[in-house]
């Protein structure tokens, strides 16, 4: 099949994905657009959002539709590494057996992630960057398509370890929930509080999803759309030529190399489900907001002030 073909395909089918995904979660529809942006880039997603707004919900309903192995790690104070990755045991030979973690599946749910401290939070870096894991000095990997969707409750930081920068630029996207308008508040209820099930068809398979992963990599990406990506990261870097003046005033750091790769990865397959064949620059700024709001680091000048990470990312356009 030639890749002209190929996205076509990939446009039809990712249309009926979010109609499926849609049977189960009301409204939230550039949410879903954005997680799913983020499995089919090959990368990681943050869900941040108060409780009861169906982030666990959205994922199971998400990996159902694709056809995916869902593993949900609920991270507490006293998980240990080894209850993530999985341990060694004595078998009846007393030879050393491994016991294989949650986190060897297709998509693994990291639940309030932000309440266990960093040594655990630390067990999932290789496996996000690298997609394989070291235990007691033996390297597995992990099966093909991998996906770590975590959440964060952002209202409560009693009893919680805030994600070190190292583990916050592994994800592709900081995704934030809202409350549901007053319609699809009222939808909710009337899907909830009855006794009908809904059943979620998988339209997917995990070769399916890593052949249009590597679709999306052969995408071409014109040299202007490139630069436009790494000048708007550069500006996000206070004390740099080119830096605007709300960046000098209200930023401490900016966003790394990680951030340009994402974007034009990201613009890659946003620009796929919209049915073009190469993405532009309204495609890098689409996909902007949910890629740097993680990667910038505000000072207290605006915290004080009440600038917003949306508000620095706006202005660098």
């Amino acid at each position: 099949m030639s890749d002209v073909a190929a996205v076509e395909q990939f446009v039809k089918k990712f249309g009926a994905l979010k109609t499926e995904i849609s049977k189960m979660i009301i409204g939230q529809d550039q949410v879903v657009e954005q997680i799913l942006i983020s499995v089919f880039s090959g990368g990681h997603a943050l869900l941040i959002g108060v409780p009861g707004l169906a982030k666990t919900l959205m994922v199971n309903a998400i990996s159902q539709a694709l056809g995916l192995d869902f593993k949900r790690i609920q991270f507490t104070p006293d998980l240990m590494p080894s209850d993530i990755l999985g341990s060694e045991v004595l078998d009846e030979s007393r030879n050393f057996k491994f016991i294989k973690g949650p986190i060897f599946s297709n998509i693994i749910l990291a639940d309030e992630i932000n309440r266990t401290p960093p040594k655990t939070q630390a067990a999932l870096l290789e496996a996000m960057q690298e997609r394989s894991v070291t235990v007691a000095g033996q390297h597995y990997k992990l099966s093909l398509p991998y996906f770590v969707l975590a959440t964060q409750n952002p209202i409560e930081q009693e009893g919680t370890y805030p994600l070190p920068e190292a583990q916050l630029d592994r994800f592709m996207f900081a995704i934030h929930l809202d409350y549901p308008t007053f319609q699809e508040e009222v939808d909710v209820v009337k899907a909830t509080t009855t006794d009908r099930s809904i059943s979620i068809n998988p339209l997917f398979n995990a070769e399916e999803i890593v052949e249009f992963q590597k679709l999306i990599r052969r995408v071409p990406v014109a040299d202007n759309v490139i630069e436009y990506a790494v000048r708007m990261v550069g500006k996000t870097r206070p004390n740099t030529p080119q830096t605007p003046e709300l960046v000098k005033n209200y930023l401490d750091w900016g966003a790394g190399p990680r951030a340009s790769q994402n974007l034009i990865l990201a613009a890659k397959t946003h620009a796929i489900i919209k049915g073009k064949f190469s993405p532009d620059i309204e495609d890098v700024q689409a996909v902007a907001f949910g890629i740097l709001r993680h990667r910038i680091i505000k000072n207290y000048k605006a915290e004080a002030e009440g600038i917003s990470e949306e508000k620095i990312i706006k202005s660098l356009f």
